[in-house]
């Protein structure tokens, strides 16, 4: 059991602010989204009982907070070269060479982009097992990556992703010509009732919302080059819904077929763009398509 860390008591001065936003205001190290955790964990109360972070305050009650000094983690750093596009206080951005998992997993504790990160990093935010992780790249998907290094930076990340705002456009190449030249896949994502490591398109009850749009940018025989622009963030969307329509990415051997000149899926995270937490301000970085993918593209041509 972890010891009290810090502890805090207020009376609330002004009826109806909500109970996550007046403890994130009142305690400025917490975000939002920790006060969540806070009030769901039982460290919160409001007049002696437990109240959901939708809570509205009233004038006059007793907030009392109590924040558990920090389970350690067991993450180490590890010198795995990883391209940095950019940096400041708030946020790094780094360019994911493919074969890199993102964050350690159940069978996988080590060799990943968070252990890469902690090497060059002495401040990042304090996810459990996913500092800084706001979003993520499949395994063998190369790319541009954004990565958190405080909770308040984290929280404005994770809230610009999940309203759609930040501007994501991925190069894929698929088996096929691709018509028409644009188009928006538009259908919910689930986990395969028959395979549970695989996800596939299901029915609304099951699935949750995936849009998808793409662009044609170059057809090379029987194969199509596409900007893809998912509008959402599901688990293997653009290799679902690509192969869903009858144009698998190349290389991609859990949904497709496998590729005589490519080891892994044809799929780069090619730009990215977001604003930065503190200043507002809109910022956009970009990764040409790495040597392995130029190469698979000649080859086929």
């Amino acid at each position: 059991m972890s010891g009290i860390l810090k502890e805090f008591r207020f009376t609330v001065e002004q009826s109806g602010i909500r109970l996550d936003k007046y403890i994130s205001e009142m305690c400025p190290d917490l975000s939002r989204t920790q006060a969540q955790r806070l009030i769901e964990d039982g460290q919160v109360t409001v007049n002696g009982n437990q109240e959901k972070a939708s809570y509205k305050l009233s004038a006059s009650d007793r907030v009392h907070v109590k924040i558990p000094s920090p389970t350690p983690s067991n993450l180490a750093p590890e010198n795995i070269p990883v391209p940095i596009l950019y940096e400041d206080d708030d946020v790094l951005v780094v360019d994911k060479p493919a074969g890199l998992t993102v964050h350690p997993a159940p069978g996988h504790p080590g060799h990943t982009l968070v252990n890469a990160v902690l090497s060059h990093l002495t401040t990042m935010s304090d996810e459990v097992q996913r500092p800084g992780i706001v979003h993520r790249l499949d395994k063998d998907t190369s790319g541009v990556m954004v990565i958190a290094r405080n909770p308040v930076a984290h929280e404005n990340l994770a809230a610009q992703f999940k309203q759609h705002t930040v501007k994501k456009v991925y190069l894929a190449l698929v088996r096929g010509r691709v018509t028409p030249e644009e188009g928006i896949i538009e259908a919910p994502i689930g986990r395969d009732t028959g395979d549970r490591k695989k996800m596939a398109i299901s029915g609304e009850s099951r699935g949750r919302k995936a849009l998808t749009r793409y662009k044609v940018i170059q057809y090379l025989g029987n194969y199509t080059m596409l900007e893809v622009m998912p509008q959402t963030g599901r688990t293997h969307q653009i290799r679902v819904h690509l192969a869903a329509i009858g144009y698998p990415v190349v290389g991609d051997v859990t949904y497709g077929v496998k590729s005589p000149v490519l080891s892994r899926q044809f799929l780069h995270a090619h730009k990215l763009g977001f604003h930065l937490p503190t200043t507002g301000e809109y910022v956009e970085f970009t990764s040409p398509l790495p040597d392995d993918l130029e190469k698979a593209l000649k080859a086929i041509k």
